[in-house]
């Protein structure tokens, strides 16, 4: 550990106090660990003996390491005498970008144990998941909706299952899974015939109905805290016009020297267009949205991991799940809606102890949201200034592409009125491109036209 890293994230619960297998040990050791954080100080001692634990903590505090090493010990004590083909662990994660994390870290934490992972996910690689599948797996790995496409096809059963993990369980609502969640809950061994895991950054009256429901008499473990944020986190707001913010921007990430940030807007759209205008300022940018393919985000990130792209522009698909090491700047371009949003947003930073930086921007369409989330995490958020006067001069970005409409739509098309006075129709009996009428026409009663 550096010299320079805060320590204060750390507890005095050495891992090498704790009761775990020699293989399990060795994975600690290889990850370069000692000592336990507050969450895996708590969840540890109890899980490690079998009891179903419900765990809540800030984001990058540690439990995913909790988990695995707990999935680890208890699935090598009931090691069977020959490996089957399908899964005795089950980890449900509500993104692709945590489920690919988890992994890794199960792949560096595991590695001395013999166990074999697999990954369950959509967008990408569906026969070479499924290969991997069939060949047998101890622990899998993956996201509700390419599982239950497996186990309808009956790729693997979960009549084996021993351990079950449900991580980011409130983000498993606010996207709409819990339908799935329950889906895969109902067809695992009996609760208590199995050990039930479940971690989230907020345990909420509907995560804790869930648990009470799936686990076995679940310990409520929560990290106490004066904050909801991190102590670490430098945050400052702004407060621009809407037609300050991009120079704004440019400004503060020309001022970030050798810095790793991540800038958050609200759409897709608002995305292209701060990654397009910062290219065209000279700082390299990249956007990641719900709508950029899987393969794509994934190479994104790991350019972004390896320092490669120094910002990067994402809505909030990549606001939870994601461990990325030495981010030291999130900038909210667009103040997120939720309050709870803002904090796994500004959770990207300062993970495990270390600094960062927290900026935001109150414009004039998103300012309203933010004594709710003031509100939320129980203090004001220092107020910044910049001088309008000080602002850079930017280029602006060419608008991004868009499909040209020919007669589609209500308005004329390129020739005016058709003859008889009348405009070309809009509707079913135009193409999707909007330039040629199919060939199935109806005929339709002329509408009045004026001349304009």
């Amino acid at each position: 550990m550096p010299e320079n890293e805060p320590r204060n994230h750390l507890t005095e619960v050495a891992f090498t106090s704790l009761d775990m297998l020699p293989a399990v040990q060795a994975g600690v050791v290889k990850a370069g660990f000692s000592h336990c954080t507050p969450i895996q100080a708590l969840t540890l001692p109890l899980a490690l003996g079998g009891r179903d634990v419900a765990g809540q903590a800030q984001t990058g505090t540690g439990k995913t390491a909790a988990f695995l090493l707990v999935i680890f010990q208890r699935l090598l004590e009931k090691q069977p005498s020959e490996p089957g083909r399908h899964p005795r662990a089950l980890v449900l994660a509500p993104t692709r970008e945590l489920a690919l994390q988890i992994h890794k870290d199960a792949l560096l934490l595991g590695g001395e144990t013999g166990l074999r992972f697999a990954l369950a996910y959509g967008g990408i690689d569906y026969e070479k998941q499924r290969t991997v599948l069939e060949q047998g797996v101890d622990i899998l790995i993956g996201t509700p909706g390419r599982i239950i496409d497996y186990f309808k096809q009956g790729v693997f059963n979960l009549k084996q299952i021993d351990v079950m993990v449900l991580d980011e369980a409130d983000r498993m609502f606010d996207l709409g899974f819990i339908k799935d969640i329950r889906y895969v809950l109902r067809r695992l061994p009996p609760r208590d015939q199995r050990q039930s895991l479940m971690f989230s950054a907020t345990l909420g009256q509907r995560v804790l109905e869930l648990a009470y429901e799936h686990m076995n008499e679940p310990e409520l473990l929560k990290v106490e805290t004066d904050q909801v944020t991190a102590d670490n986190v430098q945050q400052s707001v702004y407060y621009p016009a809407n037609r300050e913010k991009l120079p704004l921007l440019v400004q503060i990430l020309r001022g970030i020297k050798d810095g790793r940030v991540m800038v958050f807007a609200n759409t897709r759209v608002a995305t292209d267009r701060v990654e397009r205008t910062l290219n065209a300022n000279g700082i390299h940018a990249a956007a990641m949205s719900g709508q950029v393919p899987q393969k794509k985000r994934q190479t994104l990130l790991k350019r972004f991991h390896d320092g490669e792209i120094p910002v990067l522009v994402a809505t909030d698909v990549a606001a939870r799940g994601l461990h990325i090491p030495d981010v030291t700047h999130v900038i909210n371009f667009d103040l997120p809606q939720d309050a709870e949003d803002y904090v796994h947003r500004i959770g990207r930073t300062a993970r495990l102890g270390a600094r960062g930086e927290a900026i935001s921007f109150a414009c004039e369409h998103y300012a309203f949201h933010l004594p709710e989330i003031e509100q939320y995490i129980g203090y004001p958020i220092p107020m910044a200034y910049a001088d309008e006067e000080t602002l850079p001069e930017i280029k602006r970005a060419a608008p991004a592409p868009k499909r040209e409409h020919r007669g589609g739509g209500r308005g004329r098309s390129s020739q005016g009125h058709r003859s008889g006075g009348q405009r070309k129709p809009a509707g079913p009996n135009r193409s999707a491109a909007g330039d040629k009428p199919t060939r199935r026409r109806r005929r339709r009663k002329p509408k009045a036209t004026t001349n304009e």
